[in-house]
């Protein structure tokens, strides 16, 4: 029997009062991992969790590091970069809310974590966390979709760096940042408003483009009618159709 899509498992009751305090007013909670975990689990881990904001361009977890805590998004945006010999970096993913960051059992960071935006984050230790998934299946299982779904979306990747044309791998970006910024809207082709959480510089390294190149797509989607540019971070879709059409992700 297949599993439920991320976020659609049963539900704990968000007023129950078994519930801590600290997790009834988490927007990520249902959707994300705590979401496995019952009451009783869910006050075991709150008594080692933190809450806290982290400023843009900081970072979150060092390359190479040993892990000593996860953190889930709250909100915002993280990216995931690894630095070759020489010093040149490369993105290779986003994490969004309600994503865990740093993978469980890993000895040691496989990339470098920064807040590509400003990020609020719930911290536990390790430990903490390793212990529930050794007595929850329903925790491991979710931490496994997400794990498939960050697989699916790499590979999508290769597919935008090794096949994409330019305006394709940037109206795949913007598609992609789209549907994790309203997956609602995004499934049901509405227009929507919102900041692209990464510099044209970053959006240009993570699509192997050059930063003129990224520009230049981008006013030709503004020309197209398909998306409105309010500044340089900020847009609006106005044909979500069109944008995924031309995106090839249909």
């Amino acid at each position: 029997m297949a599993n439920p899509p991320l976020g659609q498992e049963k539900r704990l009751d968000v007023h129950n009062s078994d519930v801590p305090v600290v997790c009834r007013s988490c927007e990520a909670r249902h959707k994300g991992i705590c979401g496995a975990l019952n009451p009783q689990q869910l006050l075991t881990l709150s008594k080692d969790t933190t809450k806290h904001r982290i400023a843009a361009d900081q970072q979150i977890a060092a390359e190479g590091g040993q892990p000593h805590s996860f953190s889930n998004i709250m909100s915002g945006v993280v990216k995931l970069s690894k630095l070759m010999a020489d010093g040149r970096q490369q993105i290779v993913a986003l994490q969004f809310a309600p994503d865990l960051v740093v993978r469980p059992f890993d000895a040691q960071n496989k990339t470098s974590v920064e807040a590509a935006t400003d990020v609020r984050l719930c911290t536990f230790p390790v430990k903490a966390l390793e212990s529930m998934i050794a007595e929850s299946p329903d925790l491991e299982q979710r931490l496994h979709r997400q794990n498939l779904r960050e697989l699916d979306e790499a590979r999508d990747l290769l597919l935008a760096l090794g096949r994409k044309s330019a305006s394709e791998r940037v109206a795949s970006f913007i598609y992609y940042i789209a549907c994790h910024v309203d997956p609602e809207a995004a499934a049901n082709s509405a227009a929507l408003a919102f900041q692209i959480p990464l510099k044209r510089s970053d959006i240009a390294d993570f699509l192997g483009l050059t930063l003129e190149t990224v520009s230049r797509q981008m006013t030709k989607l503004r020309q197209a009618g398909i998306i409105s540019i309010v500044d340089r971070r900020s847009i609006e879709i106005t044909n979500l159709a069109k944008l995924e059409k031309m995106a090839g992700a249909n």
